[in-house]
């Protein structure tokens, strides 16, 4: 139970930190964002910390991202929902 949980966990920590990456936003913009020192933000994408239910969702609304989907995806599947709903904004606009 222990390995699934740890598991699960570095699971949305690489979300984050693909989205991250995905979006150009460095760990400094959103340790700002989120009033936190960038040591302390990397522990999160590092999965060292722990994420509380308000952090998750501070962090899904700086990366513009569903919280649903920092928990449930792989990151190649994040990642292309992501560039999906982009390409459809800038279709519409």
């Amino acid at each position: 139970m222990e390995d699934v949980l740890a598991f699960k966990t570095k699971n949305v920590a690489g979300n984050i930190r693909k989205i991250r990456e995905y979006r150009d936003y460095t760990q400094d913009y959103l340790a700002a964002k989120l009033k936190i020192s960038q040591n302390a933000y990397s522990k999160i994408e590092l999965g060292y910390s722990k994420l509380t239910i308000d952090r998750l969702f501070q962090i899904s609304t700086i990366l513009e991202v569903e919280v649903t989907h920092l928990l449930t995806l792989n990151h190649n599947d994040l990642i292309k929902i992501i560039a999906e709903d982009e390409n459809r904004t800038a279709a519409v606009s």
